[in-house]
């Protein structure tokens, strides 16, 4: 197959999607793809190009402001014939936040009869707004902690969602963004934070105890895993640099909550319309309640993202995931007719 590999971008996950398409590149064409490169912010890369910008490594901490608006300010007009990836059998999206996950990516190449990775732009634009996915929990009974939307009073706060608060923008990823909140006195500091990286900002019950996540492959529920970060937040530095938390692969539970885990992520995928892929992220409080914190359409791809984990303690290794990823891209799209 001929495969454009779509990554980079303007967002704050910049990096983190440079970082996927640094092992989805040489991993496809392993399989014996033709693969090429492109920055969603600068275009078709030469092989040059290509080699100096997926060497980076993540950095501990999200691009900044000012690294975000330098990109973004070289960046082009995205289309499809501009850059240049219209003769591609399929679009893998290693984009992660921004316009790469939450629909937009999705709808212009769904205007352009394009065959890609990931979930349509609706399922896209749902699992990315974190107020209408938890909605869509709830309606298919899978249990997520409360939450308001700002502006909230810290009586209101206090009242509805109790403290500590998680406080985060509506539409993002990686934990960027994200504080947690002892009591009012940061509550507008938090928000104002959060306001720097997305419009709405979702006030949200902190759940304490253990963090688990459930991939989705196929329509079928992957191995649950465990994340044991080294704080009480599975954050950015965490997520991304080496020795921030362990992963444990299948998670040492009682084979009954693996179950339950596994239906809750299977509902979430189905009622967000999700596509070949998916990963659902899971909190178990002290008294063993289970709760659904989000859903992510495009979830970190590097070969030991949390994914591609659940996926080899299924006996599936990386190259064989990013291979049935994309040949599963291809079936829905031939059924459109494009």
């Amino acid at each position: 197959m001929k495969i454009a590999v779509l990554f980079g971008g303007t967002s704050e996950e910049r990096d983190v999607s440079i970082a996927s398409a640094a092992q989805i590149i040489p991993a496809l064409r392993g399989r014996g793809h033709q693969v090429f490169a492109v920055d969603t912010a600068s275009g078709r890369l030469g092989a040059a190009e290509e080699r100096q910008l997926l060497s980076a490594a993540v950095a501990s901490a999200p691009p900044s402001a000012s690294d975000i608006a330098r990109v973004r300010s070289g960046s082009a007009v995205l289309s499809v014939a501009a850059f240049d990836f219209r003769d591609a059998d399929v679009v893998f999206l290693a984009l992660h936040g921004g316009a790469g996950e939450d629909g937009r990516i999705q709808a212009l190449l769904d205007l352009a009869g394009m065959a890609y990775t990931g979930s349509n732009h609706i399922a896209s634009a749902a699992a990315m707004d974190k107020d209408l996915s938890k909605r869509l929990f709830r309606s298919v009974q899978v249990p997520t902690p409360d939450w308001l939307m700002a502006p909230a009073t810290d009586d209101a706060v206090g009242r509805s969602v109790g403290w500590p608060a998680i406080v985060k923008p509506n539409k993002q990823g990686s934990t960027v963004g994200l504080n947690v909140v002892a009591d009012g006195a940061r509550l507008q500091d938090a928000i104002d934070q959060a306001l720097r990286f997305d419009d709405e900002v979702m006030i949200e019950r902190f759940i304490p105890g253990r963090e688990f996540t459930v991939g989705m492959l196929d329509g079928m529920a992957l191995p649950v895993g465990e994340i044991i970060p080294p704080g009480e937040v599975f954050d950015y530095q965490s997520k991304y640099q080496t020795g921030g938390a362990r992963e444990v692969f299948p998670a040492a539970i009682p084979p009954a909550e693996s179950l339950l885990l596994e239906d809750y992520a299977r509902r979430v995928h189905q009622v967000l319309k999700l596509g070949v892929y998916s990963r659902t992220d899971f909190r178990r409080d002290p008294g063993g309640g289970y709760w659904c914190l989000e859903a992510n359409s495009l979830p970190g791809m590097t070969a030991t993202s949390l994914l591609p984990q659940a996926a080899k303690a299924a006996g599936i290794e990386f190259p064989e995931l990013l291979d049935r990823i994309c040949r599963g891209a291809i079936t829905p799209h031939n059924r459109r007719g494009g």
